[in-house]
């Protein structure tokens, strides 16, 4: 407990809203999507989910943890497909370096793929997992969000590291 409260007053002291955003994808993402008033889920991380599969269209999705957020999205956005042959946008409660280079080598992600990691400040070992992730050169926009993380691969923009209040 005590871990989580310190990192939370470290993350107020970092964290920003969309005015302190220079980048046009992140900026567009946080104003259209992030801080659009649509509540679809009373959990920040669910919530933030259905609403990124919205906004950026995505086909494909893989959840990691939980059958009822599966059936949730599904009933939320009945076009979206399961098939984990390619990923648009991964959801996980872990993640850590191998298992992201595992999936990139596999070509399960691809440039444009999101993924949103619950509960990055929930312990020390998900902070360095968490840490150790958007060290990676693969990976060039991360997003901290104090309930999850977000990480974009796109080859097409410079590595930038984002703290954002929602």
């Amino acid at each position: 407990m005590y871990f989580k409260f310190v990192s939370y007053l470290k993350f107020l002291l970092k964290s920003t809203n969309e005015h302190g955003v220079h980048s046009p994808f992140v900026f567009n993402f946080v104003t259209k999507c992030l801080y659009s008033k649509e509540k679809l889920s009373s959990n920040k991380t669910i919530n933030l989910l259905v609403k990124s599969i919205r906004y950026f269209k995505f086909k494909n999705i893989q959840i990691d943890c939980s059958p009822d957020i599966e059936k949730l999205v599904k009933s939320t956005v009945p076009a979206i497909s399961f098939d984990n042959s390619t990923i648009d946008i991964l959801y996980t409660e872990a993640l850590n370096v191998s298992r992201f280079v595992a999936l990139l080598s596999e070509g399960k992600l691809h440039n444009d793929s999101m993924v949103l990691v619950a509960g990055i400040h929930q312990n020390e070992q998900k902070q360095k997992d968490w840490e150790s992730l958007i060290a990676l050169p693969n990976i060039t926009v991360s997003m901290d969000m104090f309930h999850c993380g977000a990480i974009f691969i796109r080859k097409e923009q410079v590595k930038e590291h984002f703290t954002i209040r929602i």
